[in-house]
């Protein structure tokens, strides 16, 4: 990695190693927001949230709305951008080179970030679909259904359809109105 990459990557690390900014980028990541918006969202001063949004800004991860005045939202485009960086510096680097599995290849035509863009009508696509979503949800913990439904509401509107889905093909399990993510046993 090149010195100036690697400067880079360090300011980014120092931007994101904050709780409140983490917050701020989790609720741009599902729309955009204003200044007193969020304030009131993270129990925070509009001055100390507008600190950490002009933080984000240098660093590139959020823009300021150009038709309204103090609305912020994820600048999508440089997350892809360096999400695509990330991936292709880890296939020319890893033993793999050029390849991609076809499962890599159904989350790149259905996915456009974390956003479902469709939900897969072919059985084996859904599936894999069905255990990206599954791998959002940790192994051992136990989430009432509002917090499946949030969960899955970040990546796709019909959220209640992932939900059933996943239960439906066995990747998660509910009873008494709590869900559990099951990991399938490899011989």
């Amino acid at each position: 990695m090149q010195e100036e990459q690697l400067h880079k990557l360090f300011h980014l690390c120092k931007v994101l190693l904050d709780e409140d900014r983490l917050r701020i980028l989790g609720i741009l990541a599902g729309r955009a927001a204003h200044v007193k918006e969020l304030a009131v969202q993270l129990n925070q001063k509009e001055a100390i949230v507008s600190r950490h949004l002009a933080r984000l800004l240098e660093a590139g991860l959020v823009r300021a709305d150009s038709d309204v005045e103090g609305v912020y939202r994820l600048d999508l485009e440089l997350v892809q951008s360096m999400k695509k960086d990330l991936f292709a510096r880890e296939r020319t680097d890893g033993p793999t080179s050029g390849y991609e599995s076809s499962a890599d290849k159904v989350l790149s035509n259905f996915l456009d970030g974390e956003r479902l863009i469709r939900i897969p009508s072919n059985h084996t696509k859904r599936m894999v679909i069905l255990e990206w979503l599954a791998g959002k949800f940790e192994v051992g913990s136990t989430y009432p259904e509002r917090a499946v439904n949030e969960i899955l509401k970040r990546h796709h509107p019909d959220y209640a359809s992932l939900r059933r889905a996943l239960v439906d093909h066995g990747l998660m399990q509910r009873e008494s109105g709590l869900y559990w993510r099951v990991v399938e046993e490899k011989p």
